[in-house]
């Protein structure tokens, strides 16, 4: 399932350069294009979902393969291995696309929010 106008689902369906950090079967990690850190990812599931609250319980195996997607960026990282989760869920919270993913942050401290 993709949204025809989605940048996401775009880029998704190689319409839209990106950098591909890594792919599975059901997610895509891209570079973060306005980075806030000196690593900064996004975790984006193939299917477009619009956020969070929008999983369905037949979703929940993309749920626990993007944990399982942090853990492998996680194991990659060098220094102390810090890294930060950030999900913007509804436009109040600061999300700007609405596809669901999960920003993956590292490389410097990040003690405020």
């Amino acid at each position: 399932m993709t949204d025809t106008s989605c940048v996401f689902c775009r880029i998704i369906r190689k319409e839209i350069p990106a950098t591909v950090i890594t792919e599975t079967d059901s997610l895509i990690v891209l570079q973060d294009i306005a980075p806030k850190a000196p690593i900064h990812y996004l975790i984006i599931p193939k299917k477009h979902i619009k956020d969070i609250v929008a999983f369905e319980d037949q979703d929940l195996f993309l749920a626990a393969e993007m944990f399982m997607m942090v853990q492998s960026l996680a194991k990659k990282l060098s220094g102390s291995g810090a890294f930060r989760l950030i999900v913007n869920n509804g436009s109040d919270s600061g999300q700007t696309v609405f596809h669901h993913h999960v920003h993956f942050l590292s490389g410097k401290k990040m003690l405020d929010f």
